[in-house]
Parts: C-alpha cells; sequence; structure tokens
C-alpha cells in the first residue's frame, strides 16, 4: 500500500471495472454503485468512513473516536494486511502548590505501519475476525500532586500506552513522558518513554534555580522542553512535538482527523506545556502544549494543552484536544493543570483502483444509499467545489455537551441538535466548527463551586447551534444551553431545573421535540437531575436520593445509518443514537446515579464498581451516568455524540473529583451523489 493518501474528493467505495468521471460523462459499472456485492477490498465495519484515492488507489479509512470494533467479514482482492494508527489518551498536567509551575502532561503513545512513515511498524494481517478498539481517555488534571497518565488504546494486538503525567516532582513514564515540576531545591527530570516499542519522547526537567517554571510533557515528534532561565524572568518548558500521519483522507486536502501543523493537518500526540512560576519570580512565558522550542507561539498543534503563564491570574489550565492524545497543560494551585486528550485509532486499506469525483471536499467522506456523505468530527472546511449549488443537502448540526458537576452534581445537557433535509450550499469553502464538551465540574472548597461548563457551539451554514448547559452544584442552578443542565440540592432546598429550548428553533425541519430541552430539578434529601437531551427533559431527582436520568437522545436519519459505519451510539432501537442528557448523581444515603441518554435506564447502583471509561454500560447515545455520593468521579460523554456528562455527588473538598465530560459536537452533510 502507498505510504500516502490522496485526493479525499474521489469515491472509494465498492468500485471496480470502468469508470470514468468528467464535467460531461460518467460511466458507472454495477457494482460500484452497489453495496449489496461485495466489495474489492477486504469488507468490513466498526467507526467513521472515510474514502479517497491515492495515487489511483482508493482506500478505507475506519476513523475510532469511541471505541468499538473492526469487524472484518471477508477476504478481499488487494491482500490481507491493513494499516493502522494508534494513538493513546494523553496524560493529565499537574498543578504544584504555591509559586512553582506544574509539569506537563505527556503526549499519548503512537504506533503507526503507514507505509513510508519514519514511525512505520510490521505489516498487520487479518483474517476473517473482530478486532477490538479502545479509544483511551486522557488522564485527569491533578492538583498538589502528580498526575495521572492517559489509558492505553488498542488495535487488535497493538498497544499503545498512555501518556505520562505531568510530575509534581518528576514526571511520570507514559508513551511520552511527563515533564517534570519546579520544586524548591532541584531541577526534576521528566521520565523517559517505555524504551520498546518507541511510542514517544521524555518529558522536560522543571527548573528550580531561576524561573521555578515546570517541564513540558514529551511529544510522540520529539521531547519535552526544559524550563530555563535563559530568558528575562525564565521560561516554563514547551510540550514536546507532535508528529503528522496522512492515513485517514488526502495529503492534498485537510485530513479528516488531527490538527492544524506545521505543514497540513493532520497531527497528533503534542505534549503538554509546562507552567509558568508566580508572579514572585517574574516569570511571564507559558509552556505552550505542542510547540516545541517556539516560544513566540501560543497555538497548540497535536493536541497538547497549554500551561498556566507565569505571573498570570491562578486558574484551571486547558485540556488536551480530544482524539488527538495531546497532554494537559502544567498549572498552579489552587487550581490545577489540564486533563489529558482522548486518544484515536485509525484503520485503513485499499478497496479499489479508480474513483469517482465528490462533489465537495472536506470531513470523512463516505457513499451510501445514493448519497455523498461528509462527517465532521472536528473543525474544519466543507469546500463545495462543483461550481455550482449543491441542493437538497441534508444537514445535521449538534452543539457539545455540558459538563456534569460535582457535590450533589447535576448531569450536564445535551448540545442543540439542528436538521434539515433541503439546504442549499453556495460553491466554495463553508467554515464547519464542531463545538468542544463542557470540561467536568471540579471539586473544591465548598461553597463556592461554581456551575460546570457548557459546551460551545457547532456552525456550519450561517447556522449556530449552542452547546448543553454545565450542570448544577450545591445550591447553584445549572445552565442554560442547547438543553438545560441538571438541578441539585442543596441547604436551601432544590436547585431551580435549568431551562432548555433557550434558543429558537431555526428551521421546521428540526423536530419540535428534538431541539432541545429542560434539565430535571433536584430533590430531597441529596439527589441530583438529569441534563436535558435532545429527545427529552431530563427526570428529576427522586425522593430517596436517586439522581435523575438524563434526556433521551435521538437516533440520526436513515440517511446516515451506514450499516458498514458506527457513528452514533446505542439507544433505544440499535445504535446511531447522539444528544442525550448525563446522568444526575445520588447524595446519601447512597441511592443510584441516573443513567445517561434515557430516562429508562438506571446508573450504577450501591456497591458496584463503575465501568470502564471505554465501556458505555450505563451511557445511552453516549451521555455520561450520574454516580453515587461516594465517587469515584463521573463519566464522561463520549467524543462526538454531543451528549452530557454525568454528575458526581462527592467532591465538597476533595479536588480530585470531577464530573463527566461533555462529548464534542458533530456535523453532518449528504447530498445526492
Amino acid at each position: 500500500m502507498a505510504g500516502k493518501s490522496s485526493q479525499s474528493n474521489n469515491r472509494g467505495t465498492d468500485l471496480f471495472g470502468m469508470f470514468v468521471s468528467g464535467k460531461g460523462k460518467d460511466f458507472h459499472s454495477f457494482k460500484s454503485a452497489t453495496r449489496g456485492l461485495p466489495p474489492d477490498g477486504l469488507p468490513a465495519t466498526g467507526g467513521i468512513i472515510s474514502d479517497y484515492t491515492d495515487s489511483g488507489s482508493v482506500y478505507r479509512a475506519h476513523i475510532f473516536t469511541s471505541s468499538g470494533a473492526l469487524n472484518v467479514t471477508g477476504l478481499g482482492d488487494f491482500g490481507d494486511t491493513v494499516e493502522y494508527l494508534v494513538v493513546a489518551g494523553g496524560g493529565g498536567g499537574s498543578g504544584y502548590s504555591g509559586y512553582n509551575g506544574g509539569g506537563g502532561g505527556g503526549a499519548g503513545g503512537l504506533r503507526t505501519n503507514l507505509t513510508g512513515h519514519p514511525l512505520a511498524g510490521a505489516a498487520f494481517p487479518v483474517g476473517v475476525s473482530p478486532y477490538p478498539v479502545v479509544v483511551g481517555a486522557g488522564g485527569a488534571f491533578k492538583s498538589d500532586g502528580p498526575a495521572p497518565k492517559g489509558i492505553d488504546s488498542v488495535f487488535g494486538s497493538i498497544t499503545s500506552a498512555g501518556g505520562g503525567g505531568g510530575g509534581y516532582a518528576a514526571g511520570t513514564t507514559g508513551g511520552s513522558g511527563g515533564g517534570g515540576a519546579a520544586t524548591s531545591n532541584s531541577n526534576v527530570a521528566g521520565n523517559t518513554p517505555p524504551a520498546s516499542p518507541s511510542q514517544g519522547n521524555p518529558g522536560g526537567h522543571g527548573n528550580s534555580n531561576v524561573s521555578r517554571g515546570g517541564g513540558g510533557g514529551g511529544g510522540a515528534g520529539g521531547a519535552g522542553e526544559t524550563a530555563s532561565g535563559s530568558h528575562p524572568g525564565g521560561l516554563a518548558g514547551n510540550g514536546g512535538l507532535a508528529v503528522q500521519v496522512l492515513i485517514a483522507g488526502s495529503p492534498t486536502n485537510p485530513q479528516p482527523v488531527g490538527t492544524p501543523g506545521p505543514s497540513g493537518t493532520g497531527w497528533f500526540a503534542g505534549g503538554g506545556g509546562g507552567a509558568g512560576a508566580d508572579e514572585t519570580f517574574a516569570d511571564t512565558k507559558r509552556g505552550v502544549g505542542g510547540r516545541g522550542p517556539d516560544h513566540s507561539a501560543t497555538t497548540p498543534y497535536g493536541g497538547g494543552g497549554n500551561g498556566q503563564p507565569g505571573g498570570s491570574p491562578v486558574a484551571p489550565q486547558p485540556n488536551g484536544l480530544s482524539s488527538t492524545g495531546g497532554g494537559g497543560g502544567g498549572g498552579r494551585s489552587p487550581h490545577n493543570g489540564g486533563g489529558g486528550g482522548s486518544g484515536i485509532v485509525v484503520v485503513r486499506y485499499q478497496i479499489g483502483t479508480i474513483a469517482a469525483d465528490a462533489k465537495a471536499t472536506g470531513g470523512a467522506i463516505s457513499f451510501y444509499g445514493g448519497k455523498t456523505i461528509h462527517a465532521f468530527t472536528n473543525t474544519g472546511n466543507f469546500d463545495n467545489t462543483s461550481g455550482a449549488n449543491l441542493t437538497g443537502c441534508e444537514v445535521i448540526i449538534l452543539g457539545g455537551g455540558g459538563g456534569g458537576n460535582v457535590w450533589q452534581g447535576g448531569g450536564g445537557g445535551a448540545g442543540r441538535l439542528y436538521r434539515n433535509d433541503d439546504v442549499t450550499i453556495a460553491p466554495g469553502p463553508n467554515a464547519v466548527t464542531i463545538g468542544a464538551g463542557g470540561g467536568g465540574g471540579r471539586g473544591g472548597a465548598a461553597p463556592g463551586i461554581p456551575v460546570a461548563p457548557s459546551g460551545s457551539n457547532s456552525v456550519f451554514n450561517s447556522v449556530t447551534m449552542p452547546g448543553g448547559g454545565g450542570g448544577a452544584t450545591y445550591d447553584v442552578a445549572g445552565a442554560p444551553g442547547g438543553s438545560g443542565g441538571g438541578g441539585s440540592y442543596g441547604g436551601g432546598g432544590p436547585g431551580p431545573a435549568s431551562p432548555g429550548n433557550v434558543v429558537a428553533a431555526t428551521n421546521t425541519d428540526t423536530p419540535s421535540n428534538g431541539a432541545g430541552n429542560a434539565g430535571g430539578a433536584g430533590a430531597s434529601p441529596s439527589g441530583a437531575g438529569g441534563g436535558g437531551g435532545a429527545g427529552g427533559v431530563g427526570a428529576g431527582a427522586a425522593g430517596d436520593a436517586t439522581g435523575g436520568p438524563g434526556g433521551l437522545g435521538i437516533q440520526l436519519p436513515s440517511t446516515f445509518r451506514d450499516p458498514i459505519s458506527s457513528i452514533g451510539f446505542p439507544g433505544s432501537s440499535g445504535g446511531y443514537w447522539v444528544a442525550g442528557g448525563g446522568g444526575g448523581s445520588s447524595g446519601p444515603p447512597n441511592a443510584a446515579g441516573g443513567g445517561g441518554g434515557a430516562p429508562t435506564v438506571p446508573g450504577p447502583k450501591q456497591g458496584t464498581s463503575m465501568p470502564a471509561p471505554e465501556v458505555p454500560t450505563y451511557e445511552w447515545a453516549g451521555a455520561g451516568s450520574g454516580v453515587m455520593d461516594t465517587g469515584p468521579s463521573a463519566p464522561s460523554a463520549r467524543t462526538n455524540s454531543g451528549s452530557g456528562g454525568g454528575g458526581t455527588g462527592s467532591g465538597a473538598g476533595d479536588e480530585s473529583l470531577t464530573g463527566g465530560n461533555g462529548g464534542s459536537g458533530l456535523v453532518l452533510i449528504a447530498y445526492p451523489s
């Protein structure tokens, strides 16, 4: 197979024989127009599909931003090997006490066997079998202690190690090592990654002698930078460089995954930046995530989060970006560093030799039911290259989900969902913005914990869909949004139910019950309400302190239910569900937390362990469930679900507990092929 992909604007589904495209002629073989016959390449299902060509060869990529499986059901005509990219979750950034800067999180381990890539491993043969895919979550932030590692990502027998956590002293070992923190006595080294197989690079040292800044976390493309005193006031260490892997789309067009970098898109696994020192030491420079030695740059690439700038007001730091494996930025107390970004798995193989032109570029492109489908899981451009208006387009726009909260925390509301089956899209590039999920609320001194962060807006074709509202905490109401965050219960009584549908419906094709809904109210003695979902209101907490389940999500239209794709998540009738509300937490006497995304599904019962972050045991539509007041932190919503995060019962005085993060949004565009 070729080591690069090209022409993501070309069709590559089940094609063979004569196929000529151009302004005047299209000759289609019967097989090229029908999915009912076996394709020339491997017949397989799973993930979000991206079909494209590279030097005359047609490839299919399966993009996994959440866990699942690649199910190979036969062997094709182009061999029995596949190429992969496996990126683990990035490590969390550490927040150091006082004036010292904490270390940035190391990037998740990156492994690939893409032909011609400098990091390419051995060939990966497949047979008729399911191959499990685990997409590792990012490690949590930490205050006054070493941050947790990221979670491993897995494709079959290939495992990439989670990134090392940022240091409170030395960083921890991981796919790339976490950066070391500044101390009052000596420089502290960041740890090295596993030696075999190599997946990343060491984290940088902290510096206590001059700058008191933290070191940057290691990246897949280079070591984290050591904090330095060579500039006035010193410098925190930047995160290690990211790596570009062109496996999911055309190298001549923007990749549908990864981030921008120094040469186009498709960059992954940048290290988190270290934190600068308190203003006492006049350190005014931050560690920039994923930028290597470029102190002048402020925008990270490869998903690494920026560290806390020296001398600035102390605040929680950015998480690594979803689906990149970027490390979290380092911070200072009383707040903390950023969490690591989740990982990603991409698998590709050849399916044909000749392709027809699509009418636009951008996103992951696939073909189903006579339609060309563009799926955007991160921000980019939909570029109508046909030279004329595209008419009769079907469009889905979904904002990011709201974060769940702590301390009798309400569930996060789902992002607002827009559907229109008759959209006209003008020629040229049209910006697509994918809203991020709101971070989960962070534990701390009580009272004083704020409402959880709301999700961010998703935007396309002059339509803006707001993110979901953040969940409530003790005596603080949930936030409004695309759907409202769940309410809580405090010393003064139930927190008010937060309103949904605060933004007017923008077109008549969005169902009246699907635009957004209110969150549920809290109830005595201490239960919290579920966040609203696109398909229904969040349920209020029960009187026995059971948390309220999140509001029902919505199943995507049949146009987007391609049987070989796993876009969306399980729901009340099969898959393809999105935009569910996060479940509310429970308080004493430790009844069940609310299930996410479905009023009839309970959360975990007292005495049961929470499922691993990769296993959606209790979550429908990708939403997070609420948990008991005895902890642990609630689960986050799934990437690209637009669903709300779960609420956590504890968190007063415990900065290690968080509510679940909201899921990032999604934009889908389909038009007649």
